[in-house]
């Protein structure tokens, strides 16, 4: 039996826009072995309802990505999924899939692929590189993409930054989030988030939390999505008040996150009573950033 942890992630870290994630403690487990013969699936906690447990599960068609690539056959296949990630709420739900399944179909056909080999593959399964960089390597990854090979680099987070999330209890599909999004943007536009994209690495690597609040600033992706989202502006505003140091929609939501040092408690509650006026619940948690990505566990 395999068994593979994959952590959570938040995309986009605000102004980086398929092209910044980091890995948050929050785990969904992979169990993979070979069986004589067939396709079995179990799958434990979030979107246990929901998810296909025929060969429509995206950690079959990640493991069978990797089985094609290195010519190898199965008989059968036996997968147990333990998910704590919630489904389509932001936190890279479908990344841990794809992550998970090719590391775990990666050792069980003999580890043929590196890390870079998986990551190309996870990405051209996902669509792009935000989510399953930091899923596979961890920490916070920043990457590009070109002529189909992922040229990512993994930076450690500062060690006073935790973030505080909301995840409100409705589903927001990538695609749809990704519908509202204009196929052009004004030159304006392009140049505020280069310079917020290049000041939040340098913060980040620095150290330097105060500039937070400028640097996870976005006039790509965020302000469009705010319509599916009730009562994003006041959620961001109510976090900031009690102490955030920036907030952002985690990938293409609808949680929201919010980076923080300290008033961990006051920021929850200001988000949590934020959403609540527009008569949304929302779950309220805790998470570090997670040095580790995709890892084989006892």
């Amino acid at each position: 039996m395999i068994r593979v942890r994959v952590p959570a992630t938040t995309a986009n870290l605000g102004p980086g826009f398929d092209c910044l994630g980091m890995a948050l403690k929050l785990y969904n487990t992979v169990e993979m072995q070979q069986i004589p013969a067939g396709l079995a699936i179990e799958i434990q906690g979030s979107g246990a309802a929901d998810i296909p447990r025929d060969e429509d599960n995206i950690v079959y068609q990640a493991a069978l990505a990797v089985f094609e690539r290195v010519n190898y056959k199965t008989t059968g296949l036996q997968i147990k999924l333990i998910n704590q990630i919630p489904v389509c709420r932001g936190l890279g739900s479908s990344a841990a899939a794809i992550v998970g399944g090719i590391v775990a179909a990666n050792i069980l056909s003999g580890s043929k692929l590196n890390t870079n080999e998986l990551l190309d593959l996870a990405n051209k399964i996902e669509g792009h590189p935000d989510n399953v960089a930091p899923a596979l390597t961890g920490g916070i990854a920043v990457s590009a993409t070109d002529r189909g090979r992922v040229h990512t680099i993994k930076l450690p987070p500062p060690p006073a930054l935790k973030t505080v999330v909301a995840v409100p209890n409705f589903q927001l599909s990538t695609k749809k989030a990704r519908a509202v999004l204009p196929k052009q943007v004004s030159i304006q536009d392009a140049v505020f988030n280069t310079g917020r994209v290049a000041l939040l690495v340098a913060a980040l690597c620095q150290g330097d939390l105060d500039k937070l609040s400028c640097a996870t600033e976005d006039k790509l992706h965020q302000n469009y999505r705010a319509a599916l989202i009730p009562g994003m502006e006041k959620v961001f505003k109510a976090a900031n008040a009690a102490g955030a140091k920036g907030v952002v929609l985690s990938g293409a939501g609808p949680t929201l996150l919010a980076f923080a040092a300290n008033n961990f408690d006051a920021i929850a509650k200001a988000m949590q009573a934020a959403f609540q006026e527009n008569g949304i619940v929302a779950e309220m948690l805790l998470l570090e950033p997670s040095l580790a990505g995709a890892e084989v566990v006892n």
